[in-house]
């Protein structure tokens, strides 16, 4: 059974940075793609990036793109969410998750952690 497991969240300034990081058991198929995703107080959950298995092609939502990166180390069953220039608006509970198919949408998430809270304040 697929186990995510995150950490890093925390409390920060607007324009601060903070290194997510997911750690997946050894269960989890280095082929899967691994994503995060983020809910704020009473919306619905977002897809933040994503991350093929090889690592190769990342993807990004428009509102963090060129502020997020989405580093994956297959050797430590590892992926990352890189977060620099954060806005009171990147608050919320940020999810990792795994697919064997799409990494970009809910429907399609085999896996998910129990997420880690990011807090922005101005």
């Amino acid at each position: 059974q697929v186990e995510l497991v995150e950490s890093g969240g925390g409390s920060v300034q607007a324009g601060g940075s903070l290194r997510l990081s997911c750690a997946s058991n050894a269960a989890t198929p280095k082929t899967n793609c691994m994503a995060w995703f983020r809910q704020a107080p009473g919306k619905e959950r977002e897809w933040v990036a994503d991350i093929s298995g090889g690592g190769r092609r990342q993807y990004y939502a428009d509102s963090v793109k060129g502020r997020f990166t989405i580093p994956r180390n297959n050797a430590l069953n590892t992926v990352y969410l890189q977060m620099n220039a954060l806005s009171p608006e990147d608050t919320g509970m940020y999810y990792c998750a795994s697919s064997a198919s799409k990494c970009n949408v809910t429907e399609s998430v085999s896996s998910w952690g129990r997420g880690t809270q990011v807090t922005v304040s101005s």
